[in-house]
């Protein structure tokens, strides 16, 4: 009886130093969890046989659980690595089809461009739109479209934001004139087809202006394009001369604005008498030129603006209403031009320098796959040579109630009945993980308590070994009795 204790012994020991041994051997392998062997000892008594304690028949392993306790978090710097930082695990489809789980964040696109773990199986995700917003709460396979470029996206929406320096004077009364762009800026705007358009900007300081007939009173601001600069300048060279005459002439310029008045020119911005006192003649009122932009009220204005912007005392813009419209004409006559809304909420005219805040607009040029990552919240961002970025999806992931249950097969963990069925979710949301892009998770083995656990495993080796000896030498001993 005793050799067969010590041979039990000697058994579990070995398996344990291959337990052991194995955990040392992962010691390097991310999203590794340290198994532990657990013993327990075998009772040679049966039920009803009395007595108060019986022989012991020796040990057997009773169980191989693994320690799922949080491993160190390794920076790679690689984008389609990613750490889980708390509880669950990524999912994946095997390649026979069957789901599987893993710790291991080392994600890969194949030549399909699918996302796959290192042994080819693929990484399971949540669906989403291109802006990230989930549209199926059931996990697939994640696929980002390599081949193809995505489609150019016309230009909808450009939004502004300005200071326009309250030091600028008022442009009729400078002589020689502004140029029409001393505040100004240009960018480039997209067709159906992704060419680009400029979309250029110019603001000329109108008001205000007492002289100017009939007299503006608020601080207002002219606005051109590119396709009405060329009117605004000519009407600016015909006001300059005279408003600067009339500025520094106080009954010059009561009796030109009381000609102009005289004459129904109410409209005209100019201050023109017909030569009188050696001023210019009254010019011809300028024909508005097709403008790229539909002008919000006035609908017209002498100077071939399109529209205009006023201040508050604050130096706030008063709101436009309705939003100024773009017509962005392509370079391509066979493509009809696109409609664009001009926001200009939050500009501001401060005693300071023009300055360009804020210059967006939201179309673009096609594009080609330059570089795929995971961001902090799983989810898959592509991007692309036109310095556009889109979401294909989010990593799922998947809990256990028991994660003890779990059988372990090929590297990753499959679903049995005593782990009970996965509960799903996205990172970071109530129980799940939280992602830590760029890292991956390390093993969580112990070198030093697996060095010490071994050495025990071998003096417990070495000692049922030893009992078996000592059996042998007790067996010989009665054998030899004559």
């Amino acid at each position: 009886m005793s050799s067969q204790t010590g041979l039990s012994g000697l058994n579990s020991a070995a398996k344990n130093l291959d337990i052991i041994g194995n955990n040392i051997a992962n010691a390097n392998t991310v999203g590794y969890k340290v198994a532990r062997a657990e013993f327990a000892d075998l009772i040679a008594s049966t039920v009803g046989s009395g007595g108060g304690s019986s022989d012991g028949i020796g040990v057997a392993i009773s169980s191989i659980s693994q320690q799922f306790t949080q491993g160190g978090i390794n920076v790679t710097g690689n984008g389609l690595d990613v750490a889980l930082n708390g509880a669950g695990f990524f999912q994946l489809k095997q390649i026979d089809g069957t789901i599987g789980y893993t710790r291991d964040g080392q994600f890969k696109l194949d030549k399909l461009g699918n996302l796959v773990a290192n042994n080819g199986a693929n990484i399971m995700g949540f669906p989403t739109d291109s802006t990230g917003n989930v549209t199926s709460s059931t996990a697939e396979p994640m696929s980002i479209p390599a081949g193809a470029p995505i489609p150019a996206k016309s230009t909808t929406k450009v939004t502004t934001v300005f200071n326009l320096d309250a030091r600028a004077p008022i442009a009729a009364n400078v002589y020689p004139p502004l140029s029409i762009s001393t505040y100004g800026t240009t960018m480039n705007g997209y067709d159906s087809q992704g060419l680009e358009t400029p979309i250029t900007l110019a603001f000329v300081r109108t008001g205000p202006n007492p002289s100017a007939v009939p007299p503006i009173t608020t601080d207002q601001w002219d606005v051109f394009d590119a396709t009405t600069m060329t009117a605004g300048s000519a009407a600016l060279a015909l006001d300059a001369p005279i408003g600067a005459k009339n500025a520094t002439d106080y009954a010059l310029d009561k009796k030109n604005t009381a000609l102009n008045l005289a004459n129904g020119n109410t409209a005209l911005p100019t201050y023109a008498n017909a030569g009188t006192n050696g001023t210019p003649a009254i010019p011809a009122p300028l024909p508005l030129p097709s403008a790229s932009l539909t002008p919000t009220a006035p609908s017209t204005l002498p100077s071939g603006a399109l529209f205009q912007i006023t201040f508050d005392a604050a130096g706030n813009m008063i709101p436009l209403a309705p939003q100024p419209k773009l017509s962005l004409q392509s370079p391509n006559p066979a493509v009809a031009p696109n409609v664009v809304t001009l926001e200009l909420g939050g500009t501001t005219q401060y005693g300071t320098a023009f300055g360009v805040i804020k210059l967006e607009q939201d179309g673009y040029t096609a594009g080609n796959l330059t570089g795929v990552s995971i961001t902090e919240t799983g989810k898959i961002q592509t991007k692309y040579s036109n310095g556009q970025s889109q979401i294909r999806g989010q990593l799922a992931l998947a809990d256990f109630r028991n994660n003890q249950g779990l059988a372990q097969i090929g590297g990753s963990w499959v679903e049995t009945a005593a782990s009970g069925p996965p509960l799903q979710g996205a990172p970071g949301d109530g129980q799940f993980a939280e992602i830590r892009p760029g890292a991956v998770e390390e093993s969580n083995v112990d070198l030093t308590a697996m060095l010490v656990d071994m050495m025990t495993a071998q003096r417990s080796y070495q000692a049922n070994a030893q009992t078996i000896k000592t059996q042998d030498q007790a067996l010989q001993t009665l054998v030899n009795l004559r």
